[in-house]
């Protein structure tokens, strides 16, 4: 090993909490660790269009606590009531 390099912490096989593996990457470099890294290949939809609709402001709040209830994101709620009311016109 050279003089200047210091040695690195081992690679735990596996972390008990989500906490443990940002405290470890936190503080580690993966750099490091090339041998834990694999390349991915995966096809990337960089077409995807996103549209934004102005809402009434008490119907955003409305709808945004909705969608906190539910647990899941504003945009999520309002393409699932869409898409149910679309099927229901059909």
């Amino acid at each position: 090993m050279q003089k200047n390099k210091k040695a690195r912490d081992p690679l735990p096989k596996s972390f008990k909490t989500i906490d443990e593996f940002v405290k470890f990457w936190d503080s580690h470099s993966t750099a490091d660790y090339p041998e834990a890294f694999r390349e991915v290949k995966a096809k990337v939809n960089i077409k995807r269009r996103h549209y934004f609709v102005a809402l009434r402001p008490r119907l955003m709040k409305q709808v945004s606590r909705r969608a906190e209830e539910e647990g899941i994101s504003t945009e999520t709620l309002i393409n699932a009531w869409l898409a149910e009311k679309l099927r229901e016109a059909a």
